[in-house]
């Protein structure tokens, strides 16, 4: 079985990007490319990061009108990427219309309640509740229409797992024992994410500013 740490490559420089992925790629499952790194670089960028032979996860989180992510989704057909973010917030019919435009070779998950906030920051925003809550309602609506499975914090994922046990359960922003929680609010480690339920686990920072990426990648991964 392969890693289920996908390392979050997050620059828009793509040399720098091919490097850490030259360093990692024989300890980690699968890269995620981010909003930096897309932007930056497009479907070029992505094609030249699947050189290293591993799943691509975009982590774009389309977010708009249902006409408009469908045809986002298709302009991506030829990546063919492995996994492939929308936000639950965009609603039912976007949900829908996203996973019948992805290629049948790609994951459509949901981000629910984004690692960077708590529960005042949705109040901030108009959700009622707390995290937890908000990511159960999103979770039930990914689920019925149609997706994959969801992105959520290692908070949550054993609650979503119970409740869609073959759901395909993403937990960004996992931080090892004793590291530096940067702007995430609401993470766990690696060996409790997975152990609650997680497929896989983005990690970033911990792997990607590390002075050895390739240690950093195994020390993690030999936490699994």
């Amino acid at each position: 079985m392969s890693s289920p740490i996908y390392v979050a490559i997050d620059t828009p420089d793509l040399t720098k990007a091919q490097h850490l992925a030259q360093q990692v790629h024989n300890h980690v499952g699968g890269l995620k490319l981010g909003l930096e790194f897309f932007c930056a670089n497009g479907h070029h960028g992505v094609r030249e990061m699947m050189k290293f032979g591993l799943p691509i996860f975009l982590d774009l989180k389309l977010h708009d009108i249902p006409n408009t992510v469908a045809k986002a989704v298709q302009a991506l057909h030829g990546l063919e990427p492995a996994v492939l973010t929308v936000h639950a917030a965009g609603g039912r019919a976007m949900l829908e219309d996203a996973k019948a435009a992805a290629g049948v070779n790609t994951k459509v998950i949901a981000v629910t309640v984004l690692t960077s906030l708590d529960n005042e920051d949705l109040t901030d925003i108009g959700v009622g509740g707390k995290a937890e809550d908000q990511v159960a309602r999103l979770a039930d609506l990914a689920r019925s229409a149609g997706l994959d499975g969801i992105v959520c914090s290692g908070e949550e994922v054993a609650m979503a797992k119970r409740a869609w046990p073959d759901g395909f359960f993403v937990v960004p922003g996992v931080r090892p024992a004793g590291g530096t929680m940067g702007d995430q609010k609401r993470a766990v480690t690696p060996r409790e994410a997975l152990d609650r339920g997680a497929s896989i686990l983005v990690v970033g920072r911990p792997i990607s500013l590390a002075e050895n990426p390739d240690l950093a990648a195994r020390e993690i991964e030999a936490t699994l």
